[in-house]
């Protein structure tokens, strides 16, 4: 799938997770036979996601705490009483509550979380279920790798952790099976985002799950122009407080040309890989408009600063007030006024 996109960056990696190993010789255009299989769920305002593949399952975030029966019925629909791989990629709630149901409703062989805890109620009853099936909590490390069923996962961060922004301790995940790639960014904001790319990982993916929700403090310009993916899929719960997704993330991945799913809009989405194509489809309004653009020329458009003298995309998170912003009809006309363009959103 990557072959035709734009970055083409290359890494191997050899660290490995206790009782995990690379497969020996596995060329990536020859995936096993099957299919890989990620479902991601309709939590509301919160994330998870189920990953199926050769016979091994991954659970990656579960919800709020009142997700925690939904939790348990998915996995019960979909025939999954062992979890090879339950990931808490951070420590609020809208990703590890629901993840007690998990661990009530199926054996799990492997927990992964950041070091960085949280002192609440449903992060001690995380921990208090995991201690429950004598599982110690692992904390991977950037650069670890570790194989499910036929596909290999990558850690690609967090690279530090800071306790102050739970947002950027997000385990941070690539998936790769055969000539496809799924990235999973938890709740990464932009701070984890250039962390990553300033270590040099390939973070290049067909499919992406948007950071945060689709909040604007993630999913930079920067960020989409590396990973350059074919599909998009936002978490988020429909008429949210936080107006996520938002339009400033949204006009970023109409930039990026990524065709966007959204489960407030289209609840559970799934996405199937036979290793050389992707098919993402949605449970309900499959034919909904899910970025359409307020106007046509939109893209046209760009946005000047009459103080800096620089020049933005519609949808840059850097704007200046509307009293300071002059209108360029064109790229070329913003620079021959004398304007230079914005270092995040390239334009």
């Amino acid at each position: 799938m990557k072959q035709n996109r734009l970055i083409t960056l290359a890494l191997s990696f050899t660290l490995l997770l206790p009782g995990c190993s690379v497969p020996d010789g596995l060329p990536r255009s020859a995936a096993p036979g099957g299919a890989l299989t990620v479902h991601y769920l309709d939590v509301g305002q919160a994330d998870s996601s189920l990953i199926l593949c050769g016979g091994e399952a991954m659970l990656i975030d579960g919800g709020n705490a009142d997700d925690s029966d939904l939790i348990a019925a998915y996995l019960k629909k979909e025939n999954i009483s062992n979890i090879d791989y339950l990931v808490c990629t951070h420590a609020h709630e809208d990703h590890c509550g629901g993840l007690s149901g998990a661990l009530s409703a199926a054996k799990v062989e492997n927990v992964l979380a950041p070091r960085t805890e949280a002192d609440t109620e449903v992060y001690e009853d995380f921990k208090n279920k995991a201690a429950a099936q004598g599982l110690d909590i692992q904390h991977p490390s950037a650069g670890d790798t570790f194989t499910l069923g036929g596909s290999t996962v990558e850690v690609l961060g967090p690279i530090t952790e800071d306790p102050d922004e739970l947002n950027n301790t997000s385990i941070v995940m690539k998936l790769t099976y055969g000539d496809t790639s799924f990235l999973f960014t938890g709740d990464a904001e932009l701070d984890e985002e250039q962390d990553i790319l300033n270590a040099g990982f390939d973070v290049s993916a067909d499919v992406l799950k948007v950071g945060h929700h689709g909040s604007e403090s993630s999913t930079s310009y920067v960020w989409l122009r590396e990973v350059m993916p074919e599909y998009a899929v936002i978490s988020s719960g429909a008429g949210n407080s936080y107006g996520h997704p938002s339009e400033a993330v949204l006009s970023r991945l109409r930039d990026a040309g990524a065709q966007v799913f959204r489960t407030d809009l289209q609840g559970d989405i799934t996405a199937v890989s036979d290793g050389s194509g992707i098919t993402v489809t949605a449970s309900k309004n499959k034919n909904i408009k899910t970025n359409e653009t307020e106007t046509d020329t939109a893209e046209d458009m760009y946005i000047g600063n009459k103080n800096s003298k620089i020049f933005h995309r519609p949808g840059c998170g850097s704007l200046p007030a509307e009293k300071n912003r002059v209108e360029f009809s064109s790229r070329d006309d913003a620079i021959s006024s004398g304007y230079s363009p914005c270092g995040s959103c390239d334009p």
